[in-house]
């Protein structure tokens, strides 16, 4: 066996695999040294005329954070998607634990962040808005990618009541259901910074160790947090969906700044406050954060 240095599994035409000159062996005992090797197998069963693409799926690498090893197999398909010859190479994938779920490894791709990246000609990044409910983060969110858009540059946004539409619409409010709130939309997040984009996610997420938890995940700088640092009495004032005059009636329970705390950012990297008692307009706010994505490096390809 002949490693190429990482999985590949990919559908290739005869000349693309050609020029690999891959190692493959076989359960059934053939072994072929390289890929031309395998051509002449072909060509001997008289299968090369009907071969129109292959399956590669050759390697041995060091998989995910389980450490897994794998050796997969190569297939041969016809024209019309059916097999006309199939080498089922022995399986020696090594599963492990993550979490409450077993028996699962980790797989790579050819294609990698750093692609992905290059094609949008941009760096994924995290940008997480926090603050109390009324603060702005919503707006600040949109114009935000209002600006982005008109950069030419791929974000989306990870609202906390747009979540609760869907992915996270079986959690409450309670202590332990805003923990699973988090712990979701930053595995979002994550997911949508590794696919090369600009993930914003505005939600109040109260807690440092949540919002550090998110920070942990990602790679060095690639988490900013962004905190509106608006007092109690302005988002009271503005109350946009009338939860903190409930709150205040004892109506509901657990608001965040009423009868439930917010733990606000020690090293936020951006800190939007009032100026002389007034905040600036959402599209200023954002071209701030703009102009620090720019200087970090985010807008363009790595």
């Amino acid at each position: 066996m002949n490693p190429i240095g990482r999985s590949v599994f990919a559908l290739l035409s005869l000349k693309e695999i050609e020029k690999l000159g891959l190692g493959v062996s076989y359960e059934s005992g053939i072994g072929c040294s390289s890929i031309f090797q395998l051509f002449r197998l072909i060509r001997h069963f008289r299968f090369l005329k009907r071969v129109a693409s292959l399956f590669v799926g050759v390697g041995k690498k060091k998989l995910g954070p389980a450490g897994s090893r794998v050796l997969v197999s190569i297939k041969a398909m016809d024209v019309d998607g059916k097999d006309c010859v199939a080498f089922s190479g022995k399986s020696t994938i090594e599963v492990s634990t993550f979490g409450n779920s077993s028996n699962i490894a980790w797989h790579n791709c050819t294609v990698e962040r750093r692609d992905r990246e290059r094609l949008l000609n941009q760096k994924g990044c995290v940008v997480w808005i926090t603050g109390l409910s009324g603060s702005g983060k919503s707006t600040l969110a949109c114009a935000l990618s209002h600006a982005l858009h008109a950069k030419g540059k791929l974000s989306y946004i990870l609202d906390g009541d747009n979540c609760r539409h869907g992915l996270n619409c079986n959690l409450g409010f309670k202590g332990e259901d805003r923990v699973e709130n988090i712990r979701r939309i930053r595995e979002v997040a994550k997911l949508f910074s590794d696919a090369g984009l600009i993930c914003i996610a505005s939600l109040i997420s109260p807690f440092r160790k949540d919002r550090d938890a998110c920070r942990d995940l990602l790679p060095q700088g690639d988490f900013i947090e962004v905190y509106m640092d608006v007092p109690l009495q302005v988002c009271e004032a503005r109350d946009p969906k009338g939860l903190y005059k409930l709150a205040r009636a004892g109506k509901i329970t657990g608001f965040t700044g009423i009868d439930d705390p917010y733990e606000p950012p020690l090293n936020a990297e951006i800190v939007l406050r009032q100026i002389d008692g007034a905040c600036d307009p959402p599209s200023v706010m954002a071209d701030k954060i703009v102009s620090f994505l720019e200087r970090k490096g985010y807008l363009e390809a790595p």
